[in-house]
């Protein structure tokens, strides 16, 4: 039996892709309609691992996503960077003319919207995931009603892909993480990205003081996101990703961030897929 691996949605859907190509064939899929449910899969010890999108070059970051992991004490152990390709499809014999309603997932219908609009006889209807909505197509014979879902997602549900690439960017990636509930022991010369969360004091310039510090240890800033703390209002933690060449430099930087922020705390430590835009 493989790997268990949660996932956000069904069988073809982007997430199920990118258990496949970090993963490999033999994996067992754990489907989950919703990022709370794939949290409770791993803490129920009903998966070893999850695939959890973080941000989209479009979209930008999915910012619930982060308060999970941290507030579940996940561990993230590694990344993946995925191309996004949506197509509109439907039961086979419909056309476009025939077509009244688009299902799809709220991000994929905000990154076709430019499409959308050229079709205005088409209504938007939010769906819960890109390859479920494909899947009820065909399970329900519905006529009149078209998904935007990856290729795979017509392949398994057998559907007919009537206008592919749709996406208003073509060049739109999704960087998902890997978590699982135990840290990665991974050998520290393969280690060149981490994610780390933490609080500055309500000071002017502590923010800066902090970034500085990461700067002077050789750290590259990837990513900064901040999120409320709702406990204290007008308070702010900051998830933040750093890249480093040598493993040292971050350990240094971790004694000094652990000194001059609050509530300190590695998320992961892990290998940075480095994103190829031919990829």
């Amino acid at each position: 039996m493989g790997l268990k691996i949660a996932i956000q949605g069904i069988k073809g859907s982007n997430h199920h892709q990118v258990a496949l190509n970090y993963f490999g064939d033999d994996i067992d899929l754990v489907e989950c309609m919703s990022f709370h449910t794939l949290v409770d899969q791993l803490l129920n010890r009903q998966a070893d691992k999850g695939v959890m999108a973080i941000e989209n070059s479009i979209a930008g970051s999915i910012i619930p996503n982060y308060a999970l992991v941290y507030h579940n004490n996940l561990h993230i152990i590694g990344e993946y960077y995925l191309n996004i390709h949506h197509n509109l499809m439907v039961l086979d014999g419909q056309q476009l003319s025939d077509i009244k309603e688009v299902r799809s997932h709220p991000m994929a219908l905000l990154q076709c919207r430019e499409y959308l609009k050229s079709q205005p006889h088409i209504k938007m209807v939010e769906d819960v995931d890109t390859a479920e909505t494909a899947k009820q197509i065909q399970e329900n014979q519905l006529k009149g009603i078209a998904a935007i879902a990856p290729a795979v997602a017509a392949d398994l549900y057998d559907l007919k892909i009537i206008e592919p690439e749709i996406q208003t960017i073509k060049n739109n990636s999704t960087r998902f993480i890997i978590v699982k509930t135990q840290n990665k022991e991974m050998p520290k010369e393969e280690i060149n990205k981490a994610s780390i969360r933490f609080i500055t004091d309500h000071k002017r310039g502590s923010l800066a003081a902090v970034l500085n510090v990461m700067s002077d240890c050789n750290l590259n800033l990837t990513k900064i996101q901040s999120l409320p703390i709702i406990e204290t209002p007008w308070k702010y933690a900051f998830f933040v990703d750093i890249t480093f060449d040598g493993y040292s430099h971050f350990a240094k930087a971790k004694s000094l961030l652990d000194i001059m922020s609050e509530d300190f705390k590695v998320l992961g430590e892990y290998k940075n897929a480095r994103y190829d835009t031919n990829r």
